[in-house]
């Protein structure tokens, strides 16, 4: 498995975040986590962080808590795309038998409150779908979002031509991204500070 991470960047090894390792966060990725948030009565949440991992079928990922952040109150935004995981969510120790859900493509999980803290697992990737078999268009795109420019024109161009999907459907059709978003600075915070 591989990942990229987005503004503050996890140290793997030490299992904290870093002010010094950090870089911009994309812009539309936090539009869309702040609409979540917002519709779920999350109306503070700051995302500063993401993990975005890519899992080729068959891969997995053992089981963990999040608990890097100094924010364990905001919630986690996970996005699915691609192939279909096997997500299993238990409680805050190991003894707990966990739950097992199919995350397919498309998916939003939000972990938060008790679940936020709980051990969750991949056990597996599974090539179950075909993740999109029409070609996307342009067609229905609002006018508001045009000529308020919260869309790229360069993008929204390039959504409509059938060539533009090619390489992400090539890939997906074998594997899965994830990408998790979270917030890592308490409320008020601007800085780690001295952690």
């Amino acid at each position: 498995m591989r990942w990229t991470t987005f503004g503050y960047h996890h140290n793997w090894d030490t299992k904290l975040y870093d002010e010094q390792m950090q870089s911009q966060f994309p812009e539309d990725l936090s539009n869309l986590c702040r609409l979540f948030a917002s519709t779920l009565g999350y109306s503070d949440f700051k995302p500063e962080a993401a993990i975005v991992n890519y899992y080729p079928v068959g891969s997995t990922l053992s089981g963990h808590t999040d608990h890097s952040e100094p924010n364990k109150s905001a919630p986690l935004f996970s996005f699915s795309f691609g192939q279909t995981a096997i997500f299993l969510i238990g409680g805050r120790t190991l003894e707990e038998k966990p739950s097992a859900v199919y995350l397919r493509c498309g998916d939003v999980m939000i972990m938060s409150q008790e679940s936020r803290l709980c051990y969750h697992a991949v056990p597996r990737i599974m090539r179950t779908q075909t993740p999109w078999s029409s070609t996307l268009t342009n067609e229905n795109a609002d006018d508001a979002d045009i000529g308020s420019h919260l869309l790229d024109m360069d993008l929204f161009q390039n959504v409509g031509e059938p060539n533009f999907w090619i390489p992400f459907s090539n890939y997906i059709g074998d594997s899965r991204i994830n990408i998790n978003v979270r917030q890592v600075l308490n409320p008020g915070d601007s800085n780690l500070g001295t952690l």
